[in-house]
């Protein structure tokens, strides 16, 4: 264990090596999500990386930027009887106006915890009865696998069971307005969506 926690060392001293070498201005890298940058805290990078390299907090995960609204709705259609929202987790905790799901589900209210769109499907054929709301929130990123999960849903015929409430988001237009800011002119700017 010892050999492989040494060689782990030996390998982050190369790459911060070669990082300092081969920058020879100051970069900023911005890190989208606020769990990247938590992550990033976490294992001390930031403490690590040369001094001209700064790290930025960016836009903000699609969860994170779900308007008020949005969770609203979302929380309104969790309430009627023949509803069950699926979601993925990071959606529960996030607050609407006056509640949030957690808050709802623990009221009792069908709220599903799922791992794939397509997870959603499956319930909507096991509760024929009820109607099955996606919360579709992502980037851009995530919206091929939604889109495949409509097109499923839609040769299944489950068009009168199955539904999806969409807030996806795009980082390009965040990201062409920080490029264009004028403090940013004579820096370079990265970004990176895992």
């Amino acid at each position: 264990m010892s050999q492989q926690v040494n060689e782990t060392k030996q390998i982050a001293a190369f790459l911060l090596k070669e990082i300092d070498r081969l920058i020879d201005r100051p970069v900023r890298i911005m890190e989208v999500c606020g769990t990247h940058t938590v992550s990033i805290f976490r294992a001390g990078i930031r403490q690590l990386l040369p001094e001209k390299v700064e790290l930025v907090s960016g836009p903000g995960c699609p969860v994170c930027v779900t308007p008020n609204d949005y969770l609203d709705t979302a929380i309104a259609y969790a309430r009627q009887e023949d509803v069950i929202i699926t979601t993925f987790g990071d959606m529960l905790k996030v607050p609407g106006t006056s509640s949030s799901l957690n808050q709802v589900k623990a009221e009792g209210r069908d709220i599903r915890i799922i791992y794939s769109p397509m997870d959603s499907l499956q319930i909507a054929k096991d509760n024929s009865d009820k109607k099955v709301i996606f919360l579709a929130v992502g980037f851009e990123t995530t919206s091929p696998t939604v889109a495949a999960t409509i097109l499923a849903a839609k040769t299944a015929k489950y068009k009168k069971t199955f539904f999806v409430l969409t807030a996806h988001k795009l980082t390009p237009p965040a990201i062409e307005a920080l490029l264009c800011d004028e403090k940013n002119k004579n820096r370079w700017l990265f970004y990176f969506q895992v």
